[in-house]
């Protein structure tokens, strides 16, 4: 609204043009360039968070996304580091991170499925929403087609890294423990779970710094948009 004032008031009193204001950056904001700029932030977001997690210790180095063992397994690592097991916990752990880093790697054209089909009510509902709103449109609009992507490279990757046998034989080791309620060894679904998870954090991460820092706005359309808001 602000830019939109100034646009008239200058319009008025020098006599310029909607083209010369455009120019400017002052004039009114279309429904084309809003739409565009929010494809542009999020695609620019995707790339940097899928390159970031997709990276050799992208999720193990970050603690933010470090995958851990299971909520339900957090007695059986107290147990067995008393026993002597914690290097396999230790390397578990590691290979299950290592297969949310491969499965990073594929995240991207899912996401931009979902951008290609923002409507330009979803671009200003966005746009006018909160630091996380467009990470919030990729929730709602990507996360079931990302898990079932991830998960087949998930269970792969797991296999690949021996992170289910390391896994399986601590759990077992658990299970064999007298007075212990079992543990599930399934991996997969957790794992995946974590990865999605892990790159959404790191999205909204990217949509918060292009919302509120103006150098992280990598186009001119992007300044102009975002820099509406500021």
């Amino acid at each position: 609204m602000r830019i939109f004032l100034i646009g008239l008031a200058l319009l008025s009193l020098f006599g310029c043009s909607g083209k010369d204001l455009q120019e400017l950056g002052l004039a009114p904001l279309t429904e084309v360039e809003v739409t565009q700029a929010l494809k542009d932030a999020l695609s620019y977001g995707i790339a940097r968070s899928a390159a970031n997690a997709s990276k050799i210790d992208g999720y193990f180095a970050n603690p933010r996304l470090k995958i851990g063992l299971p909520k339900d397994a957090e007695k059986l690592e107290k147990t067995l580091r008393k026993l002597g097991f914690g290097t396999q916990i230790d390397r578990s752990i590691l290979q299950m991170n290592r297969a949310a880093e491969q499965a990073a790697a594929r995240a991207k054209p899912v996401f931009i499925k979902a951008i290609t089909a923002m409507t330009i009510d979803d671009a200003f509902d966005i746009l006018n929403g909160e630091n996380n709103a467009a990470t919030d449109y990729l929730i709602d609009n990507s996360s079931d087609e990302l898990y079932d992507q991830f998960r087949p490279i998930v269970v792969e990757a797991l296999d690949e890294t021996s992170a289910t046998r390391y896994y399986s034989d601590i759990v077992k080791r658990y299970n064999a423990l007298p007075l212990v309620f079992d543990v599930d060894p399934d991996l997969a679904d957790y794992v995946t779970e974590k990865a999605v998870d892990g790159l959404f954090l790191l999205m909204a991460q990217e949509e918060a710094r292009i919302r509120t820092i103006s150098s992280a706005r990598s186009s001119r359309l992007m300044k102009r948009v975002f820099g509406s808001l500021d």
